[in-house]
C-alpha cells in the first residue's frame, strides 16, 4: 500500500474515496524485558529521555501499524483514513497497542 494513502485525516487531498471498506485494526502486546526494565530505571535516575523505553515503545506502534496495513490490504484496500492509536496497560509491564482506522479505496 502507498504509504501516501494512509493519514490520520477523514480525507486524502487530491484523492477521490470511492468505498469505505471498514474498519482495520493492528494489535501488539509486549512485555519489557528485565533487562530493558533495569536499564530504563536507571536511566530515570539521570533524567531526560529513556531511550529503551522510547525505542520499544516505537517498535510497538511501528508493529500495530504494520498488522493494520495488512489487515487493510486483505481487505482489498489500497487507503487508510481516521488512523489512531490507543495504549493500555494488560497487566504491570505488559502493555497493548492498538493501531486502527478506516479502510479505503480510493482513485
Amino acid at each position: 500500500m502507498d504509504q501516501k494513502n494512509i493519514t490520520t485525516a477523514f480525507e486524502l487531498p487530491g484523492k477521490k474515496i470511492t468505498k469505505n471498506i471498514g474498519l482495520v485494526r493492528g494489535i501488539t502486546v509486549r512485555s519489557r524485558s528485565i533487562f530493558g526494565t533495569l536499564g530504563g530505571s536507571l536511566q530515570t535516575i539521570l533524567g531526560g529521555n529513556i531511550t529503551l523505553f522510547t525505542e520499544l515503545c516505537e517498535k510497538t506502534r511501528s508493529e500495530a501499524y504494520t498488522i493494520m496495513v495488512r489487515h487493510a490490504e486483505e481487505m482489498g484496500a489500497n487507503g487508510i483514513i481516521m488512523v489512531r492509536y490507543d495504549a493500555n496497560d494488560v497487566m504491570s509491564g505488559v502493555t497493548e497497542v492498538l493501531c486502527y482506522g478506516t479502510a479505503v479505496i480510493v482513485e
